[in-house]
């Protein structure tokens, strides 16, 4: 239901943004269009009238140039594979608490404070792939393919080598890094299979999201699409049968839901990656192009670097979070991962349309015009506002019905009604400044929200936190308020940042 409520939205804001764009802003889409650079395929899509028509485009994979036309109809044949790809990523975590929600509290638990660690894995993961988009759309929009494509593969490289850095240390210290977590003895006894599976098969999660972030900056969402449709699909249908044991395959319980993870995202990953390596693309990966090249390679590093850094912040910030609400009990924790699962569920698609605006700044700067980047940027914040706010009425009307979805607990649904709640009323806020933030990483000025992240998550949302719940005594209420005034925050200080321009003059 909230995926056909997303693409309804996101229509009715396409047609609503085409019939108000200015005939100045057309005549000057007109004049920046370039046939020479726009395959067959688009002169034959690009006249067709009519918003399914955009859907259908942007499902089946679109090739036209992203720096010339309509702005709206660009955002749209981006967004709509790149909603339905973070709508896809989402379900990963769902269906795995949904599943394990059978085995217990205890079980609930350690998926949620394994989740927590994980966010280290995915704050690596998200911040190459930024260096990977910014650079790859750069590229594009220079219309230099041979450089997209030796930048794809040096991020690939850049992505193994972490990986395998990550599972070397993290396995082995599953028990360890659970017991900080504040984990009691019994989730730690059974949960530190899960652990230990998900840390030493965090390949399957960089890779993932490293190759995709080179399929969106060129570009290619829909193809991204795909992979993550695959990767769910063999994580549904597996899930269940290792951890209840059903038909041949053995009861694994908990760790089970790790195996099934791991082998639907391993499998879209090679997936992925056969696909970019294939021909037909926007830009052909060659054999000369697997050796290491220390200049790009050192590039990216530092895009990344600061990249991971910035989402490292806001990720590790969800720890202190955990931290602060582990001293409430099982039963607070467990509320508080089946509502912030929920939520995550519904920003993970405003990231697509994030990640959409991301591209568009990218390609934009790389074809030398700043002003269609800005004009995306606001667009595509105003497509969030939509989204976003009409999906946190829903929370907010509905929290005790949703969150009966996963769980039956009284002891449970009342800390997970309340955090769905107080949560969702900032959704309006949360809409333009994930679009703002992603729209800096784009144009590959990557300190700028990093700073602002340092700000607003460790200097601000955490210490906000304690004292709510713990100094003022308002419990895990308090914690969630100080989620809320955070991410609010954060918005408010983007969209000022945003508006001195200083992104426009980055070099990538």
């Amino acid at each position: 239901m909230l995926l056909l409520v997303s693409l309804g939205i996101l229509s009715e804001a396409w047609l609503f943004s085409e019939r108000t764009m200015s005939d100045s802003e057309a005549q000057s889409s007109i004049k920046q269009s370039d046939a020479s650079v726009i395959a067959p395929h688009d002169l034959s899509t690009s006249d067709e009238p009519g918003l399914w028509a955009a859907v259908r485009e942007s499902l089946r994979g679109s090739h036209r140039d992203y720096t010339t036309g309509p702005i709206g109809r660009s955002i749209i044949l981006l967004a709509i594979p790149m909603v339905l790809e973070m709508c896809m990523e989402s379900v990963f975590a769902v269906v795995d608490i949904k599943w394990v929600s059978y085995l217990g509290p205890d079980a609930m638990a350690t998926v949620g404070l394994t989740e927590s660690l994980l966010t280290l894995i995915y704050a690596l993961a998200i911040g190459l792939s930024i260096g990977a988009t910014a650079t790859v759309a750069r590229r594009i929009g220079e219309h230099n393919p041979d450089g997209a494509a030796r930048a794809a593969v040096q991020s690939i490289a850049l992505g193994l080598i972490v990986a395998a850095c990550l599972a070397l240390i993290g396995a082995p210290l599953a028990p360890k890094l659970l017991g900080v977590m504040g984990a009691s003895p019994s989730v730690i006894e059974q949960g530190a299979g899960f652990t230990r599976i998900m840390l030493a098969g965090n390949v399957t999660v960089v890779m993932l999201f490293m190759i995709n972030a080179i399929f969106r900056g060129a570009g290619d969402a829909a193809i991204a699409m795909r992979v993550l449709w695959l990767a769910n699909a063999l994580n549904i249908v597996l899930g269940p049968c290792f951890i209840f044991g059903l038909g041949p395959f053995p009861k694994l319980g908990i760790a089970g839901a790790a195996v099934a993870t791991n082998i639907g995202r391993g499998t879209g990953a090679l997936y992925a990656f056969s696909r970019l390596v294939r021909k037909g693309g926007r830009f052909e990966i060659k054999r000369h192009h697997f050796r290491l090249e220390p200049a790009i390679m050192a590039r990216l590093v530092r895009l990344s670097s600061t990249g991971t850094f910035q989402v490292f912040i806001g990720m590790a910030s969800w720890i202190g979070l955990v931290r602060t609400i582990s001293s409430f009990g099982t039963d607070v924790v467990a509320g508080y991962i089946v509502g912030i699962r929920v939520i995550l569920f519904a920003l993970l698609p405003s990231w697509g349309m994030s990640n959409a605006a991301a591209t568009m700044v990218g390609q934009a700067l790389g074809a030398g015009k700043p002003e269609r980047a800005e004009r995306a940027v606001w667009k595509a914040g105003f497509y969030n506002v939509i989204f976003l706010g009409i999906v946190g009425l829903i929370f907010v009307l509905f929290a005790r019905q949703i969150i009966g979805l996963f769980t039956h607990d009284p002891n449970v649904v009342p800390y997970g009604i309340d955090c769905l709640r107080i949560v969702a009323s900032g959704f309006l806020f949360y809409a333009y400044g994930m679009v703002l933030t992603q729209s800096f990483n784009g144009a590959g000025d990557t300190w700028t929200p990093t700073i602002i992240n340092l700000f607003v998550f460790w200097l601000w949302e955490l210490p906000l936190a304690y004292v709510l719940a713990i100094v003022l005594g308002i419990g895990p209420r308090g914690v969630f308020l100080a989620i809320t005034i955070a991410f609010s925050t954060l918005a408010i200080v983007s969209a000022l940042v945003f508006r001195r321009g200083r992104w426009k003059t980055k070099l990538v």
